[in-house]
Order: C-alpha cells, then structure tokens, then sequence
C-alpha cells in the first residue's frame, strides 16, 4: 500500500498520550480544520490540542471501523 492510499484510508488520528481523536469528518474548527481536512493535509508538526506534546507523527491513525 503506498503512503497516499494509506493516507486516504486514514479517518481519524488518536493521541497516545492523552487519547484525543482528530476525526476527519468532524474537523477542529479551534485548530482551523474544517470538518472533511484530511489527515494528509494536517501539517506534521501539528500537536494534539489537550496535552499539546503529542506531534502528528506520533498520533496512531485509525478507519473508519475503528472508531
């Protein structure tokens, strides 16, 4: 699987740290993510925003069955 499927199959993120999901369909309008950004469009150096010491890097993505 190449980095842009797996990217595409991506629907949202949780932090290891303090367990906060990104969802893709719902966004974070607080962090300037409309509802349906990606999680290939949010930048790298992204950090969660409750623990803020989590980057996008470290955050485990999740399907859409995962969630």
């Amino acid at each position: 699987m190449t980095r842009q499927a797996f990217d595409d199959e991506v629907a949202a993120g949780r932090c290891p740290g303090c367990g906060y999901v990104y969802e893709v369909a719902v966004g974070n309008e607080l962090e300037g993510f409309a509802a349906g950004t990606a999680w290939r469009d949010i930048p790298d150096d992204w950090c969660c925003p409750d623990c803020g010491v989590r980057e996008k890097v470290d955050f485990i993505p999740l399907k859409e069955s995962m969630l």
